[in-house]
């Protein structure tokens, strides 16, 4: 048996038999595995509601390498769930899934750089975070640097950058940045205007090849 198919009786709603077939795999220190009986634990499907075994099997995952395993050991220190309450290692913990290159991980340790969580505020590192993740795809990255960007939080104000993120972000129905982008357009001159459209297709092309490259305006 392999993680594939604890995922196809995740999906039928077997909860048992997925965790029948993941179970001798986690002990074989399969990070996948650990990861799917950690959701298990953490939402109470096919076993009792368990956030203490859960974080124990995000941790052993995290420990193994997986960043979305990584991500939940951070929000759980971040929390306080399943084990006690530790910003600083939460915040250690989204950096290492952000330092995989994980867009999830990225965002989570912008938000705490941000907000100060377990670390030291830094608007600055928190943009070029979110600059990451947003370059990724990543929507809510998105939103949040077209905001920083219209804002000057931990950077120049740049109403063109703005335009693009939170364009690309309210394409997805993201709120604040349907919203802050109908404020910024309407303090835009032409020239910013026709700049940002500009600056918005070389983005577009750009991801369509999924490359997160640098594009700058003039």
């Amino acid at each position: 048996m392999q993680v594939q198919d604890g995922e196809r009786a995740y999906l039928d709603k077997d909860f048992e038999r997925a965790k029948t077939i993941w179970e001798p795999l986690a002990e074989q220190g399969d990070a996948e595995a650990e990861a799917w009986l950690g959701a298990l634990y953490a939402n109470g499907l096919g076993v009792e509601r368990d956030v203490s075994r859960a974080f124990a099997y995000y941790l052993r995952s995290a420990e193994h390498g997986n960043p979305l395993a990584a991500n939940n050991v951070g929000a759980m220190y971040a929390k306080g769930e399943g084990v006690a309450a530790d910003p600083a290692n939460g915040a250690a913990w989204f950096l290492r899934a952000a330092e995989t290159g994980d867009a999830l991980g990225q965002f989570n340790y912008a938000v705490v750089l941000t907000k100060g969580m377990g670390v030291a505020p830094n608007l600055a590192e928190a943009v070029t975070w979110y600059q990451r993740a947003a370059e990724g795809g990543h929507y809510p990255s998105q939103a949040r640097l077209g905001y920083c960007y219209a804002k000057g939080l931990g950077t120049k104000v740049d109403p063109v950058e703005a335009f693009v993120w939170l364009t690309l972000a309210s394409r997805h129905g993201v709120g604040l940045a349907m919203a802050e982008l109908e404020e910024l357009v309407r303090g835009m001159s032409a020239e910013q205007k026709a700049q940002a459209q500009q600056q918005l297709a070389a983005r577009d092309q750009a991801m369509r090849r999924g490359v997160a490259s640098e594009v700058t305006v003039g």
